[in-house]
């Protein structure tokens, strides 16, 4: 590099700016800082790629100018609220865990980047930042002055349609033409058929099958000399490098018989060791895209949103949202899908988006985004397009609400893989430079077999592809997990902790009656439009019992949580709540769930919930009790103490009158003592317990209450089933630890035979991928064995 240049971008250097470190000279402090970075992380290689790496290559300079018109970039943005934009972007130069490394700390590289993550399989990037500091252009350019420039189509972007990579497919389908005709043209070389055309042409044949086996080994095996390469330069040792060295030196052994006249050589072996490898990738990849399909199409989240019709209001699922259609979305529900606000104003808590809580206020006429949650009175909105499931569903996994867990099996599987690939290497040589004193020939097969036999792609496979068959099953049976690591979180769980209303209690079975002074008919209306804009179960349930009402404006809407709450309708304030929230002394103590009424700071009287419990409760709580430590929390009086003492297993500790901030204590003080704590409730008074606790599961009865906080969804008509879930969790470690061991036997196993010279490479080729798919049809079979009983 020119010595008046900067090391990182290649630009010129002034002298009078110019920085040395390192024995190399920088033209500024971020660019030291940058190279800085790689250093520190072992990733100088990075400098490898190129010369100057960190410049802006001169053939996409203005490349990216049309990002500068705003509303381009608004149809690439997937959220952009108040100074913070996310983007997804396609990058396909990602290819190991360097550039994940690199990728997901650029916030480190760029001011105003929050964070940056990465989707290896879909070779994506979702990045977060503050568009007030960096534009969207600028962190073009930046990925593509590292070596990581995406690709940006409109089109793309316009269609929701990804395009297809067919590669794989061509390089099977060039494998196996060159690994059939070899065959048909090696026929006269296995029965050593002495004829005297085939002995004069025997020369030909070899050089035209040597000609042959060239597309398979330059083209169809390229990738894994790419990967080998590149994870070498990372300092890596992955599977790729003992395979492509085996298809390097039966290659060479193979051109050195032709050449020296010893022989056919193996190319007969060679193309058909790389036919069946990467037949075994290409069932891998449409394994995982089910599997992929599965969680991201058919597993819908059990959660209904109101869509008004006309003068009518209908629950509907939110997948059969359509562009056009009107919603109404209650105080602290989700907003499924991007829409026009059609109300005068609404205050958005987009948390669930970016981690940061304060609402954004917004106007009629405005763009309001997926994920945001309304805060105050109910508000409408017109949808803008349908709902996109796997966007909430990224959503859910957002990072922000992923809790820590110690994943055992994933720290098995990555100290195997870190030292799988140079035992392996150690095993071949040792094996060739045993048998190559014995038998040359027996050595290559040896030292070719060993490196392809083994593999850790069962044991690395093992893991995700039964999590991922699990989060399908329990789907289906409408039981729906956050993400992979949720069902090693079940598994662990000792203490099951129940919230009472709305979780253990029906909201469409329980009876309510009044008891106090006569509400004129026009004031119980006003009643049932302020309980409107609630969603917590009690307000549903009274909305649902008081008679129907013309539509009117809440002008003002509080819902203080645990508490109550206090509105004005048509000029006058009602308060709705416990008896301490309305400042009401009782005298009398009723022991059923009450709801408390004022109107105007006049106390009227309370409705009285005469609460039924889940239909199978008392068996569900009897199974329970045999395996786990069993507590419910509750917000209201203990006056249904003795019914849950009969109902109830003995020994279940029963906790009344707890505000949301004391279920939240009780939970950590659990954790404190040693307890891996399992939180079941609805997601509105109890967020801040289903967060603490190390697995919060919310119940689901036809309303948009879902909460980040909670790790799964469970639909409340499969309540009496969260036994059978929970010992199916413990079930899919089982089915892991018995795989681990399967994998490891067919590694010992394929090494002994390889490594004793009786495993022909061919089979060994063969052998590889059945390994894989004997793996994931075992976890199949297993993790489908298990769902049924549960």
């Amino acid at each position: 590099m020119d010595a008046s240049t900067c090391f990182h971008c290649g630009l010129e250097i002034d002298k009078k700016d110019e920085i040395l470190f390192d024995e190399k000279k920088f033209c500024c402090a971020g660019c030291k800082t940058v190279y800085e970075l790689f250093r520190e992380n072992e990733l100088g290689c990075y400098y490898d790629f190129a010369q100057s790496p960190g410049a802006t290559p001169l053939d996409i300079q203005g490349k990216y100018d049309f990002l500068d018109n705003e509303e381009i970039t608004n149809k690439l943005l997937e959220f952009h609220e108040a100074k913070t934009a996310i983007v997804s972007l396609h990058i396909p130069h990602i290819h190991c865990s360097s550039c994940i490394w690199i990728l997901e700390n650029l916030q480190r590289l760029q001011q105003g980047v929050i964070s940056s993550q990465v989707n290896f399989p879909q070779k994506k990037v979702r990045i977060s930042y503050h568009s007030d500091q960096v534009s969207l252009k600028e962190l073009v350019y930046l990925l593509s002055s590292i070596g990581y420039e995406p690709y940006i189509s409109l089109e793309q972007y316009d269609t929701k349609i990804e395009k297809v990579d067919r590669s794989l497919t061509y390089k099977l389908g060039v494998a196996f033409f060159c690994f059939g005709n070899i065959m048909l043209l090696s026929f006269p070389e296995y029965f050593e058929v002495q004829e005297f055309w085939l002995d004069q042409y025997r020369g030909f044949f070899r050089w035209l099958i040597f000609a042959l086996s060239l597309p398979s080994f330059f083209y169809s095996a390229s990738g894994y000399y790419v990967a080998a390469y590149q994870s070498i330069k990372a300092r890596m040792l992955n599977i790729e490098i003992p395979i492509a060295l085996g298809i390097v030196v039966m290659f060479v052994r193979s051109t050195v018989d032709i050449v020296m006249n010893y022989g056919s050589g193996f190319f007969d072996s060679l193309t058909g060791l790389i036919f069946f490898m990467l037949l075994g990738k290409m069932f891998q990849i449409k394994t995982y895209s089910f599997l992929s399909f599965e969680r991201d199409f058919k597993s819908y989240f059990p959660i209904a949103v109101t869509r008004i019709v006309g003068q009518q209001e209908e629950n509907v699922p939110i997948y059969s949202v359509e562009k056009g259609n009107r919603l109404l979305i209650r105080n602290q529900e989700l907003i499924p899908v991007d829409g026009i606000l059609i109300s005068a104003s609404a205050e958005i808590d987009y948390s669930f988006v970016t981690g940061e809580a304060d609402p954004i206020t917004k106007k009629s006429g405005d763009k309001l985004f997926a994920g945001g949650k309304q805060v105050g009175s109910l508000i409408e909105l017109e949808v803008l397009q349908s709902v996109s499931q796997s966007y909430l569903t990224q959503l859910w996994s957002n990072e922000v609400f992923q809790k820590k867990i110690d994943q055992k099996h994933k720290n098995i599987t990555d100290a195997v893989s870190r030292y799988f690939t140079p035992v392996l290497l150690l095993i071949a040589f040792v094996g060739f430079g045993y048998w190559i004193f014995v038998d040359v020939q027996i050595a290559f097969n040896v030292f070719t077999a060993v490196l392809i036999v083994a593999c850790p792609c069962a044991l690395a496979l093992t893991a995700p592809f039964t999590f991922g068959n699990i989060l399908r099953l329990l789907g289906k049976k409408k039981c729906y997990l956050k993400n992979a690591l949720v069902i090693e979180q079940m598994a662990k769980v000792d203490t099951l902790v129940f919230d009472k209303t709305g979780t253990i209690t029906t909201t469409k079975k329980t009876s309510i009656s009044y008891e106090g002074s006569l509400i004129p008919t026009a004031d119980l209306g006003l009643i049932k439009n302020v309980l409107r804009a609630s969603n917590h179960p009690l307000s549903r349930m009274m909305y649902d019992f008081l008679p129907e009402a013309p539509k009117k404006e809440v002008s003002a809407f509080t819902e203080h949580t645990g508490k109550g709450i206090d509105a004005t309708c048509a000029g006058k304030r009602f308060q709705l709540g416990s008896a301490r929230f309305l400042g009401k002394v009782l005298t009398n103590q009723l022991n059923q769930t009450q709801v408390h009424v004022a109107i105007d700071g006049e106390y009227m009287g309370c409705f009285v919930f005469h609460n039924q419990y889940r239909e199978g409760l008392e068996e569900l709580f009897a199974n329970l009790a045999n395996t786990y430590t069993l507590k419910v929390l509750s917000g209201d009086n203990d006056g249904e103490q003795e019914t849950l003492r009969k109902l109830l297993p003995a020994g279940t500790e029963l906790v009344f009158n707890q505000k949301p901030e004391q279920k939240l204590a009780f939970i950590k003080h659990l954790q404190e003592n040693g307890h891996q704590v399992m939180m079941i409730g609805d997601g509105l008074n109890d967020a801040g317990a289903l967060a603490q606790s190390n697995m919060g599961m919310a119940i689901s009865e036809n309303v948009n209450v879902f909460s980040p906080a909670c790790d799964a969804i469970l639909d409340a008509s499969q309540f009496a089933q969260l036994g059978g879930y929970l010992r199916l969790a413990k079930d899919s470690i089982t089915t892991i630890k018995m795989s681990f061991a399967l994998s490891l036997l067919y590694n010992v196993v394929g090494l002994s035979f390889a490594v004793s010279g009786r495993l022909e490479p061919i089979i060994a080729a063969i052998i590889m991928p059945l390994s894989t798919i004997t793996i994931v049809s075992f976890v199949t079979v297993m993790s489908n064995y298990f769902a049924r009983k549960c």
